[in-house]
């Protein structure tokens, strides 16, 4: 057995309970603009290279690289194996992708791909308790219903009941789920080609024009944006992500004299290598405040 299909019967014999193969497409959200470091891009590298590379390989982390990760993939896939690719099942259709605090743009995956992902309900750096597979995902869907029914939220959608989640899930989205926290991982094993894995890139609108579209045209694959957000400097707050965060964002912002802030300026700035961890702590406000650009 090849490590991917180990990391795939570990999980099975852990959750068997078989189950219908989620009706969803897995999504992975990522930063196109964001340099490697060899000084290109991720959207040039995947133009150049046709395959998704994983944080281990592009040296891009949002926080896991390193550290204890190994030792928590290790515990997920049943000892030897790790470095799937990340994304998440995006089950109730967000425009922004289901994860977006991992990127401001996203790749839909093909449907065949959800045959060879693992999924945990929460992220697996906090250590999950319920994984599932396609064949075995009801633990994970039952899990889902009874936050429902506790929270009355599931995956970015609110409802009063289960049963109206359930409806609401295929309701035609046209704003952005900015859903950070609350979204069902998905660990795709065996890596991702563009030309056969991936069947639309969905792109933040701040990047029309640019050389980083351009990259992204170069793939051959369809290409829709979202709706975007766009949050003006002044109206960056402290109470969601510290003190030093407002004041970044006006100097962003005089610095590049542009006084509203988008995707492509907090990119800039992240190029420009402005503090890591509060230039991602504004990619979260803009998620979770930014308006439609």
């Amino acid at each position: 057995m090849t490590p991917a299909e180990r990391a795939l019967a570990h999980v099975r014999a852990l959750f068997p309970s078989p189950g219908p193969v989620p009706a969803a497409p897995i999504t992975v959200n990522f930063h196109p603009d964001r340099l490697l470091a060899d000084g290109h891009t991720v959207a040039e590298h995947l133009a150049a290279d046709g395959v998704y590379r994983t944080q281990y390989e592009t040296g891009i982390s949002n926080g896991g690289l390193g550290g204890d990760r190994p030792r928590w993939e290790q515990h997920l896939f049943g000892g030897d194996y790790s470095r799937p690719v990340y994304g998440a099942l995006n089950l109730a259709g967000h425009p922004d992708g289901a994860a977006p605090r991992f990127g401001s743009c996203h790749l839909i995956l093909h449907p065949h791909t959800l045959r060879r992902a693992t999924f945990s309900l929460g992220d697996s750096h906090t250590h999950p308790e319920l994984l599932g597979t396609a064949d075995t995902f009801t633990t994970i869907w039952n899990a889902l219903l009874e936050q429902v029914t506790r929270t009355g939220n599931a995956s970015g959608v609110t409802a009063s009941s289960a049963p109206e989640w359930v409806a609401a899930l295929t309701a035609p989205r046209a704003d952005a789920g900015r859903v950070l926290d609350d979204y069902v991982e998905a660990q795709v094993h065996g890596g991702l080609t563009i030309a056969t894995d991936i069947a639309a890139i969905v792109a933040d609108p701040s990047f029309r024009g640019t050389g980083t579209e351009q990259h992204l045209r170069r793939l051959a694959v369809p290409i829709r944006w979202h709706p975007g957000f766009q949050l003006p400097a002044t109206a960056f707050p402290a109470d969601l992500r510290g003190d030093e965060v407002p004041p970044l964002a006006r100097a962003i912002a005089g610095r590049y004299r542009q006084p509203v802030l988008d995707a492509a300026l907090i990119g800039r700035a992240a190029r420009d290598g402005d503090h890591p961890q509060l230039v991602k702590y504004l990619w979260h406000i803009l998620v979770m405040r930014g308006r439609p650009a």
